[in-house]
């Protein structure tokens, strides 16, 4: 595989295209979905909710959490996610943004 060039784009299409390939895995969509739903912290009822195995758990809020849709608090060996508002405020933004140019360019259908 060649190397990814990521300074020959934006640094909005570089965060774009990060928080897409966070998505493109159902078991973070599902996580995100659980959280949204729930409204609060969670912790251990995500294994249950899943139906996955603890270690493929803690991978897939590892990468949520790397690109900045969840937070966590560790309070001795109990770890609490949830929703990160201002991230996911800022993706909203920039997913809603990305899309609406298509819009906003399709004064007449050109295919």
């Amino acid at each position: 595989m060649g190397i990814t060039k990521t300074d020959l784009f934006t640094e909005e299409q570089n965060a774009i295209a990060q928080m897409a390939k966070v998505l493109g895995h159902p078991a973070r969509v599902a996580i995100l979905q659980y959280l949204v739903k729930s409204n609060t912290c969670i912790n251990g009822d995500l294994v249950q909710e899943l139906g996955l195995a603890q270690a493929t758990v803690s991978q897939h809020l590892r990468e949520l959490k790397e690109v900045g849709f969840i937070q966590g608090t560790i309070e001795g060996v109990s770890v609490c996610y949830c929703i990160n508002p201002e991230k996911w405020a800022e993706f909203s933004q920039l997913f809603g943004e990305f899309f609406e140019h298509y819009f906003v360019a399709q004064k007449s259908n050109c295919c």
